[in-house]
Formats: C-alpha cells, structure tokens, sequence
C-alpha cells in the first residue's frame, strides 16, 4: 500500500516568487522570457525581439503564436502567485484577440492579473503591448485548473538560473512551406499528409518537465499555425488570412511526443473565415486541444472579389 505523500507547505510571497522565477517552463528558459516585476495574483513580463520569433520575413512582424505562448506563461505565472504554491496549475482554456500587429525590433511586454481564484479554477487576464499597455498587441483571458495533478513545479529543485537566454538555432528550408516563417521552422513543423502538420516533440518546446509535457502555448502556437496554412491553401493566395482571434481548448495533456494538427472551415465570408482545429498525438480520436478562431481575408492585387 503506498503511502500518501505529504502537501507542501505554503510558502511566503518572497519564497513564492522566487520559485515562480526560477521554476519555470523548458520553452520560457528558452524564449528568454524575463520576470521584471510582481504582486500577489499580478506579474509584468518581457520578451525581447529575435529573429527567430518571425512570423513572416517579408514584415519581420514575430509569429501570433510567439505571442500565444507568452500570454499562456505569463497567466500561469499570475496564477501561481496567486495561489500559496502548493498545488501545480494547467491551462484549461486559453482565449487571444488580436488588437494589432508588433512592431518589427521591440520587445513585446505582457502583464497579466489572477482576478478570482475558486477551489479547483483560477481565472486570469492579460494584455501583451510593446511601448504602452494602452495599445494592446493581443489580449487575453484563461481558465486554470488548480491542483491538475502531482507534479507541482515549485517543488522541484532548481535546474537553471534564468540569465541570458541560449541562441536558437533556425532550420534552413528555401523551399519549404515555411521558408518564410522562421518560428514554424524553429518549431519544426512540416507537412505530413492529408493536409494535416506534424510538430515533432523536443525538450525545448516542453512546458511542464517533471511530466513532460508540451507547452500549452505552444500547442496553440502550432494550432494557429494549422489554420493558417490550411486556410490560404483552401481559398488559395488570393486571399491571405489575418489572425483576428483564437480559442484554445486543452483537453488532454501533451506527451512527449510528436503532435499533429487540421483544420476545417466552418464558415467563410467575403472578408472573415472561421475556423475549427484539432491537434493529436497517438490517437486522432483523442484530441489533445482544439482551436476555434476567426481570420480576416486581406484580398491581394488583382482578385476578383472585394
């Protein structure tokens, strides 16, 4: 009969925040994203501008998703120092609109605020900006299941200092489909069949490390990534979509393992198309997330349509 392992005790919010600093996600050591300032419930976040988080070399604007994955970790860390660190948290649901492009060269800066917290779920909003907090980038709201399993983060020993973050290295693929997007590169994304992508699993896109488990933002990063593919190649390049929102509903965790990801158009106008995606690892009947979203077509020169 095994024996019921004994709760962390709750820890000061100086102690807290230290574990929160240090403790965080494989991908946010990576990503360099820095900690610069927190309360209680309340963190301010900043990711500095690099060639790797390009979306599309033709306007050096960074990849929606790079902005996903901030706003994922940046809720999770305003939920955690919400909570007395004694429980691990997972993101249920993860909603981003869109407010406006990043400027090509700034860091962009998040701030997120833990605003309830219940017995099981802990609600959370954030905006992402760059030189004001009144110009959003993007903004976001997020459900957070409290106590989601056994492995709380805060209780690990410290692997690594946050510093300078590593150099990452780019693919090169000319002639691939995303030639021009060094993230989905970085990411490895790559054509599989049946119109359906595959993101081959690597440490470095890992989110939690004790289990592991994939990112939860980037999971949705490589959702998003799907339907933009999906939908330029369905409604061909006449017609280029620009992400207006994403929803992001986490349903199973990320194993170690590769993931693969659609996309179906549930309804397309003249100037908006939505957008269903599902992503699964070894068992398309057991979806690991799924998106629901909205694009706005940007009609190139010479189309037809208005």
């Amino acid at each position: 009969m095994s024996t019921p392992s004994t709760p962390s005790p709750p820890l000061p919010f100086d102690d807290l925040l230290h574990a929160v600093g240090s403790r965080r996600s494989s991908y946010g050591y990576i990503s360099g994203l820095a900690l610069d300032r927190a309360a209680p419930g309340e963190v301010w976040t900043s990711l500095a501008y690099r060639p790797a988080f390009v979306g599309d070399t033709g306007t050096g604007v960074i990849h929606g998703g790079v902005v996903t994955a901030m706003l994922d970790e940046t809720c999770g860390m305003a939920v955690q120092l919400a909570l007395d660190g004694t429980r691990s948290i997972a993101t249920l649901d993860l909603r981003i609109d869109y407010q406006k492009p990043a400027t090509p060269g700034l860091a962009i800066r998040a701030h997120s605020v833990c605003y309830r917290v219940t017995r099981s779920i802990a609600f959370v909003r954030a905006t992402a900006y760059q030189e004001s907090e009144d110009e959003p980038v993007a903004t976001a709201t997020a459900c957070f299941m409290a106590g989601a399993n056994r492995t709380n983060m805060l209780t690990r020993p410290t692997e690594r200092e946050f510093g300078t973050p590593p150099t990452l290295e780019l693919p090169d693929d000319p002639t691939g489909p995303f030639a021009n997007s060094p993230f989905a590169r970085w990411l490895g994304i790559r054509d599989h069949e049946d119109g359906t992508l595959v993101m081959p699993f690597s440490p470095r896109i890992v989110g939690n490390p004790i289990l592991p488990a994939i990112h939860g933002g980037i999971t949705g990063a490589f959702l998003e990534t799907t339907a933009l593919v999906g939908v330029a190649r369905e409604l061909g390049p006449s017609a280029v979509p620009k992400p207006i929102g994403l929803t992001v509903n986490y349903l199973r965790s990320g194993r170690a393992l590769d993931s693969y990801a659609s996309v179906s158009i549930v309804k397309q106008g003249l100037r908006i198309v939505a957008f269903e995606a599902q992503a699964w690892q070894d068992d398309r009947s057991k979806p690991i997330a799924s998106a629901f979203g909205h694009f706005m077509l940007r009609r190139t020169a010479g189309s037809d349509e208005e």
